[in-house]
């Protein structure tokens, strides 16, 4: 009897980015539909990068190019998608909320905790977009690890840690590095497809069918 080989999924994804939140519930729907096994494999992104101060926190004030027909465009397409989706969300947009240090626990618990990293990653776009919670807060981030089952503290002490924000920049050099201009960005092989699209256009992706 042959085992089938593990295909592999990368996602470049914010928690910031209501589109991430629909990427990964096609993804969800996908993978219900898949025969074989699908590895993904999460990469942080900075959608603040433009707005990031050298000690990390956010200027609002900078221009981001984006104005405010642009932004009821995004509402009108998050809105149109998650009814397509079939997803209540609380909110569409998330325009002051910032994910740097959600993404540091993120990244870390990747590593050290991976048979639970995908409840805690899955928890903060939850808090996020479903409950309207601010994942910018300490106290929001070590409940949603308390529920992924991430030991007493690993919140606090993550953040604690200047290695883990310095590790979380690497990662984000390295998705401009490969050319990552926008999330979620899904990657298998050579092949990239940009944007919460559908179920079947990630089977085409992954699959080639």
């Amino acid at each position: 009897m042959s085992h089938q080989a593990t295909a592999e999924l990368t996602v470049y994804a914010d928690y910031v980015c209501p589109f991430c939140y629909l990427g990964y519930v096609s993804l969800d729907s996908y993978r219900t539909e898949r025969d074989g096994p699908l590895a993904v494999h999460w990469q942080p992104f900075d959608l603040r990068a433009s707005q990031r101060r050298p000690d990390g926190t956010i200027d609002h004030d900078v221009d981001t190019g984006k104005d405010e027909e642009y932004y009821e465009e995004a509402r009108k397409n998050v809105e149109r998608l998650a009814d397509q989706y079939g997803v209540d969300m609380v909110q569409n947009l998330s325009k002051d909320i910032d994910s740097y240090d959600a993404q540091r626990v993120g990244l870390r618990a990747s590593e050290q905790y991976p048979d639970r990293f995908d409840t805690f990653h899955r928890g903060v776009f939850d808090a996020l977009w479903e409950d309207g919670r601010d994942i910018g807060e300490q106290s929001v981030l070590a409940s949603v690890a308390e529920q992924a089952d991430l030991p007493d503290g690993f919140v606090a002490e993550t953040l604690a840690d200047d290695a883990s924000a310095d590790q979380l920049d690497e990662a984000f050099a390295a998705a401009q590095s490969r050319r990552i201009t926008g999330v979620p960005t899904f990657v298998f092989g050579e092949h990239a497809a940009r944007g919460a699209v559908p179920p079947e256009h990630l089977r085409r992706l992954v699959e080639g069918a």
